[in-house]
């Protein structure tokens, strides 16, 4: 097998493979982990709100995403998109949103859901004592949450919201469903190509093995490290 196997296809390709395809793969990742954290800590404060119809229309939310295959949610987002911003615009047509856009706002809103209750976790861990004795400095509740807990929470879940953006790294190979030329994507436009599927789709496996096993050991030295801090 490995006499017939052709190592020149992946070096003549690696500068588009990176390049083009991991760049792509990276930026989404990290646009998708920042805005799905920032969107998944509301989530969670609306959740422990004491407004019991905020935290059930927070509650709907997460169950709804996180009951729903990946795959499907980011067929809907880029099919759904362009016709929710024809509704919101008074368009007389579909807005063009593109497939990086659509992505996106697919990745963010469903991380956001599975963010929410790493958060949420999170802020329950910090000791009932703490938002008290804010409340009785004169904090006001965002002033408690911006500057007592929300700090902690960060730091004691960090490692947890680290593991999920590796998760993240993975998921966005399913983006190659739209033809968008992520890692994968560029992967297997090479493959199909040159006819070289076996020797492109191990290569991509064996860089998003290697990637996460990195991303993932550098997660298990900073959580020992957060545990020793403790």
């Amino acid at each position: 097998m490995l006499a017939n196997f052709d190592f020149d296809v992946i070096r003549r390709s690696l500068s588009y493979l990176f390049i083009d395809g991991m760049t792509f793969t990276l930026t989404l990742t990290a646009l998708s982990a920042f805005g799905g954290l920032v969107f998944g800590t509301l989530i969670a404060l609306m959740r422990l709100s004491g407004y019991r119809v905020m935290g059930w229309i927070a509650g709907l939310y997460v169950d709804f995403m996180r009951s729903l295959p990946l795959v499907l949610v980011i067929f809907w987002f880029y099919f759904l998109v362009p016709y929710i911003g024809q509704w919101i615009t008074g368009s007389s047509r579909p807005i063009k949103v593109g497939a990086f856009a659509s992505s996106l706002i697919t990745f963010i809103m469903f991380e956001a859901a599975y963010f929410s209750e790493i958060m949420r976790a999170g802020i329950q861990s910090i000791s009932r004592g703490q938002p008290a004795a804010a409340s009785a400095l004169g904090l006001t509740y965002a002033q408690t949450m911006r500057y007592v807990v929300l700090p902690q929470a960060f730091r004691n879940m960090l490692p947890v919201l680290l593991t999920q953006t590796i998760v993240l790294f993975q998921d966005t190979s399913l983006v190659y469903v739209l033809s968008i030329p992520d890692f994968l994507g560029a992967a297997s436009k090479v493959a199909q190509r040159d006819g070289r599927l076996v020797e492109m789709y191990l290569f991509a496996a064996l860089v998003y093995f290697t990637i996460s096993c990195i991303a993932s050991y550098s997660v298990r030295r900073l959580q020992s490290r957060i545990a020793i801090i403790r």
